[in-house]
């Protein structure tokens, strides 16, 4: 199959989950014989406008884009639409609501099956103003009238487009990238000034839905001896709400502001800490919850639902989301029972290593894929939604 991609920054992956699902699951379907080509923007790749180049097998189209918060999304997504149109494509794949605008344009002008992936319902984003939050909107209801199908990546975004559009989906999760070696000597963590297994990391994007301010303000009232508060992630315009962060923590010697973390470092900063906490408002399914978790990190999160479906069951401890007290009270909790938190990373890791598998997930898209084009193919012929569900019981 000829498979287009809209809607990710580029590769190979900086920052961002799609750009990370993207660099997981492309590279595996060029590997099985099947033609990818991704378009990115050239402000992301640094590349020349047009520039193609490979990465693991894909192709990377740079396209023309504008260097204008809030804008920069649309308007190389649409121009990905107009170039796929083009070309002969078997299936156009869209990533997010934003991107998803611009469905009705190989629908209209191609016979290519469009695809859609919700990774997260970007709309009630913070960062958003009144008019990107209007398009966004606009995007998802696009979505679901030009899709031929439309892909979530929780049970909870499955249950708001039945109920929302009456829409049915398929559910096919995200999974843990694969992390390489780290350094055995933990020595960037201790230029830090870390002690492995003694500080608690919160990792993602300084933005409000993913609540580090909350995070801070428990920390910082509990003062819990010995331990230290990692706050690792870049800004995603939120560069004014970044910076009242900061300087809240400037003069807190037990909080270190790590920046984004990428490779060896990342990898060292996760394997090292003592509990992974997010503690978002909003999440589609977190990939950094995901790679504590396959780590053995153990997971402290706010109870919104797709972290529910993580880290139920003894696999994690939950608090109620945006309450200052129901955080204080549960991190304390986990600092102190160290022996109970332990036994719930293993249960965690043994669950995200069955369920969670990209190879599997690959797998699913391709599937979908073939079903939709009516093409050959020779994969699994259980239904998706009942092979992700009766597999996790």
């Amino acid at each position: 199959m000829k498979i287009a991609v809209i809607g990710a920054k580029g590769l190979p992956p900086k920052q961002g989950g799609i750009e990370h699902y993207c660099a997981e699951i492309y590279p595996r379907m060029v590997a099985q014989g099947h033609s990818v080509d991704l378009f990115a923007r050239s402000s992301y790749t640094q590349t020349s406008w047009f520039e193609t180049y490979k990465f693991q097998g894909v192709r990377v189209i740079s396209l023309p884009s504008i260097d204008f918060r809030g804008i920069d999304a649309f308007f190389t997504s649409a121009l990905g639409a107009i170039a796929a149109n083009n070309r002969k494509y078997d299936i156009v794949h869209f990533h997010a609501l934003g991107p998803s605008l611009f469905t009705f344009l190989p629908r209209i002008f191609r016979s290519a099956k469009i695809v859609v992936t919700c990774h997260g319902l970007d709309w009630q984003r913070a960062k958003w103003g009144s008019f990107s939050t209007r398009l966004l909107q606009m995007g998802e209801k696009t979505a679901v009238n030009c899709a031929h199908e439309l892909v979530v990546v929780s049970e909870a975004l499955q249950t708001y487009f039945l109920q929302t559009y009456g829409r049915e989906t398929a559910y096919i999760p995200n999974a843990p990238a694969t992390y390489g070696e780290s350094d055995p000597n933990f020595a960037y963590g201790k230029q830090l000034g870390l002690k492995q297994g003694r500080y608690i990391l919160f990792l993602g994007r300084l933005v409000p839905e993913k609540r580090p301010d909350l995070l801070v303000d428990a920390f910082c009232a509990l003062k819990p001896f010995g331990w230290k508060l990692v706050l690792a992630g870049g800004v995603s315009d939120t560069k004014s709400f970044t910076a009242n962060l900061l300087e809240k923590v400037a003069n807190n010697r037990n909080i270190v502001f790590a920046g984004e973390l990428r490779g060896h470092r990342l990898w060292e900063i996760v394997r090292g800490a003592g509990l992974f906490v997010l503690p978002s408002d909003l999440e589609g399914l977190p990939l950094s919850m995901l790679e504590a978790m396959h780590e053995g990190i153990p997971v402290l999160a706010s109870n919104i639902p797709p972290h529910q479906q993580l880290i139920n069951e003894e696999r994690g401890v939950l608090f109620e989301s945006g309450n200052l007290d129901s955080c204080i009270n549960s991190l304390g909790w986990a600092i102190h029972h160290p022996q109970q938190l332990a036994e719930m990373a293993t249960n965690a890791k043994r669950h995200i290593m069955q369920m969670y598998n990209w190879n599997l997930i690959t797998t699913e898209n391709l599937k979908l894929y073939g079903d939709i084009s009516n093409m050959p193919h020779n994969f699994n012929q259980i239904k998706r939604k009942a092979y992700f569900l009766t597999t996790r019981n």
